[in-house]
């Protein structure tokens, strides 16, 4: 009699927050697309949140409580485990807490789930790989004791895993409280000063507990058999070859939605993901109705939150370029000091003819459209790859954590745009965001900048088109996992005639 099959089963587990979990969907979505069996682990908060106040960018979610059907989004399965707090509780309140409290809890009960996933009689799933991302480095530990290989999803530049391996073996290249400004030489990048350097490598840096999830992540790197990233080869060349020594890490990105990458969706591929707000139905008719290339574009993501000088300098930056302008200004909910977050009062009557302020946007569809011409920007790398993917160029407006560096590459690197920096105060001065404007819209090197955007728009779609870059490695990834699932005599109906066939 023929032996079942039984489907290739990949858990991944993310740090759960909504720039977190969106890379992990679309690479999850990828690799359910070539047959495997995708299940996404998320802290029972998070999935809380889901159900009660997310809108999802596919029609395919499932709020599982009322039907006691399997949580799931665009098809991958979503399980949870507890983080070791009360859904009542502020996590917002002391981030260094909840990380400590995580990293303790988490193994535990990740153990547990892991263990009654693949108990269930209804069910039963063996799972063949776990995939983590730096973020949660404890993961490695759970998947080596549970004897299950383990890859990671590295989310933001490989630049920023060169810098972090780099600090982690030699602290003393970097600047230290004694020698503050002192710059960094590391191979296959640029000279980078301490402004060019993720915050969490600076000698004053206050958040230890996420300093300390990459120092596990680049400890961990001998626990891992496959370490991934949401970039693409040709996008980082130079510091992929020159991590190649300590460690293979290998792009499958950009992980975007398919239209950004000129992709049809007859795979359910595009807007998979989460947005936890709801977007603002009125941008798109606002936008049909603009010249090409007239717009300016401004959004600080999911969770920058400006003080009340940084929103009037933006605002009077925008007011006085006479340009159209659509600005994401997050509810008053998110405001951390007063008048953080807000606009001047006034501004909305002064430039209602101008521009549209909107809560939250569907930002693909935004970046998409041809009346965008740059983006105002706090450098997230998501939205980076996304306004990469677009062809869309930049002014970056960094604030902390990766994002310094993801600007100094955008400007001096990818050479997409323009990088904002402060005056000695730490202050963005209005008339310099004005000239900046100027500058990438109309000026000299304008024309350079849109050029340059639309050739990294070329070779993104290159990368994940069949037989490019990205396509290459996610495939690698799973033939690697079919043979060693193979060799551990499971059976598996990954069907091989999901390889795409280069021509």
């Amino acid at each position: 009699m023929e032996e079942e099959k039984q489907t290739i089963h990949v858990l991944m587990v993310a740090f759960s927050s909504q720039g977190h979990i969106n890379p992990m969907l679309r690479l999850g979505k990828q690799l359910q697309n070539k047959g495997l069996h995708v299940t996404l682990a998320v802290t029972e908060i998070f999935l809380h949140r889901i159900a009660t106040n997310h809108h999802s960018t596919t029609a395919t979610t499932t709020a599982a409580a009322a039907d006691n059907q399997i949580p799931s989004i665009s098809g991958i399965d979503i399980a949870s485990f507890s983080d070791g707090l009360s859904l009542e509780y502020d996590r917002k309140s002391n981030l260094d807490t909840y990380m400590k409290t995580l990293a303790e809890f988490g193994p535990v009960n990740l153990t547990s789930l892991v263990t009654s996933l693949g108990c269930d009689i209804t069910r039963p799933k063996k799972f063949s790989c776990i995939i983590n991302n730096p973020f949660v480095p404890w993961v490695a530990d759970v998947a080596s004791r549970l004897g299950i290989p383990c890859g990671m999803l590295w989310i933001q530049p490989c630049t920023l895993f060169a810098i972090y391996h780099g600090f982690y073996n030699s602290p003393e290249d970097f600047p230290t409280k004694e020698n503050p400004e002192k710059s960094v030489k590391l191979p296959g990048l640029p000279l980078l000063q301490t402004s060019d350097l993720p915050s969490f490598v600076l000698p004053f840096n206050v958040f230890g507990s996420l300093a300390n999830v990459f120092f596990e992540s680049i400890k961990n790197i001998h626990k891992l058999r496959w370490v991934m990233a949401n970039s693409f080869y040709e996008l980082e060349k130079e510091v992929i070859d020159s991590m190649s020594k300590f460690v293979v890490i290998k792009g499958v990105g950009p992980l975007v939605p398919a239209t950004l990458l000129g992709q049809d969706d007859h795979e359910g591929r595009d807007f998979v993901g989460i947005d936890m707000w709801k977007a603002d139905d009125r941008c798109i008719e606002w936008l049909n109705q603009k010249d090409p290339n007239s717009v300016i574009y401004v959004s600080f993501g999911s969770l920058v939150v400006l003080s009340k000088t940084q929103m009037e300098s933006i605002a009077t930056a925008l007011r006085e370029s006479k340009r159209p302008f659509l600005w994401v200004v997050k509810p008053s909910e998110f405001q951390v000091t007063e008048g953080a977050g807000e606009l001047p009062k006034g501004f909305l009557d002064e430039t209602k003819e101008q521009g549209l302020v909107v809560p939250w946007c569907a930002q693909i569809m935004v970046l998409s459209h041809k009346s965008i011409a740059c983006f105002v920007t706090h450098c997230g790398w998501n939205s980076m790859l996304e306004t990469i993917s677009a062809g869309v160029p930049v002014i970056a407006y960094p604030m902390w954590t990766d994002q310094p560096t993801n600007a100094k590459l955008m400007a001096d690197v990818f050479g997409v745009g323009l990088r904002l920096r402060p005056n000695n105060d730490g202050f963005f001065e209005s008339e310099t965001i004005k000239e900046y404007i100027e500058e990438i819209m109309d000026g000299p090197r304008s024309v350079e900048f849109r050029a340059k955007a639309t050739e990294w728009k070329s070779m993104a779609r290159d990368a994940v088109a069949c037989g490019g870059s990205s396509d290459r490695n996610i495939q690698e990834f799973i033939d690697d996992i079919v043979k060693l699932s193979s060799s551990h005599t499971i059976k598996c109906n990954v069907d091989s005639s999901t390889k795409c066939q280069s021509s």
